[in-house]
């Protein structure tokens, strides 16, 4: 690739980055990293009465949290800017001004009724109303009128729009690298408005304009503005510009396969469809997002990496750097990907296991310090201060260290860091009940007796430490000749409280010997 690769992503702020923009932005990241481009944030903020407080902060935020961050962009300023399209409206007016002075353009002075009436009269004729070369002479327009009419018009103030002139009795020859060679009949496309009278461009040519002044080398985005492929090839050609080249990247696709993923679907099937929390300005309605969720960012890019693109192998898991390595957009499908809920949550499984305990301690305890909380307050709202035992009442001294010793044993069956709790609240606080249908099963007439020969040997076992409690309880049980079920059932259920939970000895060496006696004599005492 010879010329120098720059790619945008351009957004608009018209509230939270969906889904689809992350993985649109993600492919133009990667497609500059692997070429040593530049990767560019533009906001398109032309449509003012669409733009919504707080959008354009979002999409930074995003982007930085997938990390993702941008070359240049409205905060990373570089020699393009600036990179806000409502801070660069003093340039569009002359450029439409030169598609008019080279007869690629007009003025087109038709009033909202007028063109209502000829869609109507359209419908009611079983036709589309389409304002092109068919009809354009006989609309209210430069080309229809002289140039002292159009002037004076001008002069007057009155109201006009300047549309694309659109070439009749011509085959537009595209090249798209996803889609490949693509025809266009001239004859069905309509003369679209580029220019309004209230001084702002349309998308169509502000979008130009901007990415050929900013340089832009190829344009990748999705499937929804292929049909405006046509009219963005014609605008080059009518400025005498070189074209960039096209990727036009497929739809994400509904979980079920039919359809573009909507907010309503993540609503309906319960996951998010933004990658933040977003808290809608107006009607302080909050949104879901992927962060929030507990979802890492790797877990997002590594699965939205595979939302139409396949790296021909077998391979899954990729980090950003092997992503990036291994782009390439000759391998994105044409067809729409489905998004599978359960795939990212696989994802997110991988990364969970590969974060350091540590880490994930940081992010845990403010769980446990909140449940312990909990505890505490429904402890002390049920049995007075004096009537609370050391057993009942949960730890307060918990610290990162031991928190990540207990994650170390228990993350492999999580997927996000609040399956956490669930898995360990019992090395943090003594069960206050027992599995029913468990307790039937372990507690037989003989299990007083077994579980206070227990006690006795972790008592007597001196050097505390989880090989020599295996050692001493399973010779002890081998000694006696006592199925290992009659002594590791109740024994489970005395410190967990359920048939769950890392090996029993884990959870011995990690409570302690004092709270796991107090934990034994109190279902002994129950018994």
């Amino acid at each position: 690739m010879t010329k120098k690769v720059r790619v945008r992503f351009a957004p608009s702020p018209t509230g939270p980055l969906h889904i689809g923009g992350v993985r649109t932005a993600l492919f133009n990241y990667l497609f500059a990293k692997k070429h040593n481009g530049t990767f560019i944030l533009r906001i398109e903020d032309t449509d003012q009465n669409r733009y919504v407080e707080g959008a354009e902060q979002y999409i930074i935020d995003a982007l930085n949290w997938c990390g993702m961050p941008t070359d240049e962009s409205p905060v990373d300023t570089g020699k393009y800017g600036p990179y806000r399209q409502s801070e660069r409206k003093h340039l569009y007016k002359q450029y439409a001004n030169k598609l008019i002075a080279s007869g690629n353009a007009y003025y087109a002075f038709d009033t909202a009724e007028t063109l209502d009436f000829h869609r109507k009269d359209h419908e009611a004729k079983g036709k589309t109303f389409i304002y092109n070369w068919h009809n354009r002479l006989k609309l209210s327009n430069s080309l229809s009128l002289s140039a002292e009419e159009t002037q004076v018009k001008l002069d007057a103030g009155e109201d006009y729009v300047i549309r694309f002139k659109s070439p009749q009795d011509e085959t537009l020859h595209l090249k798209d690298i996803i889609r490949g060679d693509i025809k266009i009949d001239t004859n069905i496309l309509d003369d679209k408005v580029l220019f309004k009278s209230d001084g702002m461009p349309t998308y169509h040519l502000a979008n130009i304009v901007d990415d050929h002044l900013m340089e832009i080398s190829h344009v990748i985005r999705g499937e929804e503005w292929l049909p405006s492929l046509a009219l963005h090839y014609q605008l080059y050609k009518a400025f005498g510009w070189e074209t960039p080249e096209f990727a036009h990247l497929p739809l994400i696709l509904k979980p079920t396969g039919k359809g573009k993923l909507s907010k309503r679907d993540g609503d309906k099937l319960g996951f998010p469809v933004f990658p933040l929390q977003w808290t809608d300005p107006k009607t302080n309605d909050v949104s879901r997002g992927y962060k929030e969720d507990g979802y890492f960012p790797e877990a997002m890019v590594n699965f939205l990496a595979f939302l139409g693109w396949n790296p021909g192998t077998e391979q899954e898991i990729f980090n950003l750097e092997e992503l990036i390595a291994a782009f390439d957009l000759n391998k994105v499908n044409k067809s729409g990907a489905r998004f599978d809920p359960d795939k990212i949550k696989w994802f997110n499984h991988h990364y969970m296991q590969e974060q350091s305990n540590d880490v994930l301690a940081e992010l845990f305890k403010p769980i446990v310090d909140e449940n312990l909380n909990v505890i505490a307050s429904k402890t002390k709202q049920s049995v007075s201060n004096d009537e609370i035992t050391t057993s009942q009442a949960p730890r307060n001294d918990v610290d990162a260290n031991y928190i990540s010793m207990v994650i170390g044993l228990i993350k492999e069956r999580a997927t996000f860091v609040s399956n956490f709790w669930d898995l360990s609240h019992f090395f943090f606080t003594a069960p206050n009940s027992y599995d029913e249908k468990a307790s039937k099963k372990a507690f037989k007439e003989d299990t007083k007796g077994i579980l206070e020969e227990v006690v006795s040997i972790i008592n007597t076992t001196e050097d505390f430490t989880v090989e020599n409690l295996q050692t001493n309880i399973k010779g002890w049980i081998t000694s006696k000749e006592i199925g290992f079920g009659k002594v590791m059932m109740p024994l489970r259920l005395a410190l967990v409280g359920a048939l769950q939970g890392p090996d029993v000895f884990d959870i011995i060496f990690m409570i302690g010997k004092a709270e796991t006696v107090k934990r034994i004599e109190k279902v002994i005492n129950l018994l």
